[in-house]
């Protein structure tokens, strides 16, 4: 059964990511890149035999696939960015084939920053319309008309109500922030929340998990992609882009000029008030 690793992009989903595989596919915890092999993104092109040749298209082969996936018997941890929508009357996913869900949110205030610098965005006001769009889709844009990783991904808003308000399978909801002010405790209670879906009567090993979160720190990580280099940052007009971008140092506060903070704030109103952010 499948363990979704969710968000809206560039929320945090590559660090959690990091201490899931570190912990569970590694045997001393140490974090290397070749880890998140076992977490991949979904959908994507290894997922269908055919090309996905039109955006949306790939929705009509959402439930074969995962059936594919499950058909080992094995747990598998995929990560996406798609909304827990229905699209051509078929749904993303179902308690047929998920065990369960972690959600990672952040402050969209902060998103904004690294989403401009991932997509390239010539300014935040563009970069704001990306994510109050509530019809906005991405995909791997190297691929061009293959759309086999085509995602919906809709609002900010719309995509975190469609994951957390779910009441099909258990979902686990993960502030950023939190994962910022005390990473232990956080990244304790997601390997817990792993092991209870898993049905796994197993103690958790606290000094693999402190490894764990040790070698995934963000300056460790961009260290990492420095040296290495990381395959999913992405190129834009031969320009590379750090994929570990500001981390620590993204304070929406210092970052953003007031006249989109307002704007932000105006249209996710609610939404802030919900998480306290």
């Amino acid at each position: 059964m499948i363990i979704w690793i969710a968000s809206y992009p560039k929320s945090g989903n590559t660090w959690v990511r990091s201490i899931i595989s570190s912990y569970f596919f590694s045997g001393t915890g140490d974090f290397d890149f070749n880890l998140l092999k076992n977490i991949s993104l979904y959908p994507g092109p290894k997922y269908f035999k055919n090309k996905i040749d039109k955006p949306g298209e790939v929705s009509l082969f959402w439930e074969s696939s995962q059936k594919n996936i499950i058909q080992n018997n094995k747990q598998t941890f995929l990560k996406t960015h798609n909304a827990l929508v229905s699209l051509n009357n078929k749904s993303f996913t179902t308690e047929k084939t998920t065990l369960g869900a972690i959600y990672i949110i952040r402050d969209p205030r902060n998103i904004l920053s690294s989403l401009k610098n991932h997509y390239g965005f010539d300014n935040y006001n563009e970069t704001f319309d990306f994510m109050k769009n509530k019809k906005k889709y991405i995909w791997d844009i190297r691929k061009k008309n293959d759309f086999s990783g085509f995602q919906f991904i809709g609002s900010w808003s719309d995509h975190y109500k469609s994951w957390i308000k779910n009441t099909k399978f258990k979902t686990l909801l993960v502030k950023y922030e939190d994962l910022e002010k005390d990473c232990y405790s956080t990244s304790h209670k997601i390997i817990k929340f792993i092991l209870m879906l898993s049905g796994q009567n197993i103690k958790l090993d606290e000094k693999k998990l402190f490894k764990s979160i040790e070698t995934t720190k963000f300056d460790v990580l961009k260290k990492k992609e420095i040296d290495s280099g990381f395959e999913e940052s992405i190129k834009i007009n031969d320009e590379n882009k750090s994929f570990f971008f500001l981390g620590p140092e993204n304070i929406w506060q210092k970052k953003l000029p007031k006249e989109i903070i307002s704007k932000v704030e105006k249209e996710f109103k609610d939404d802030l008030n919900y998480f306290n952010y």
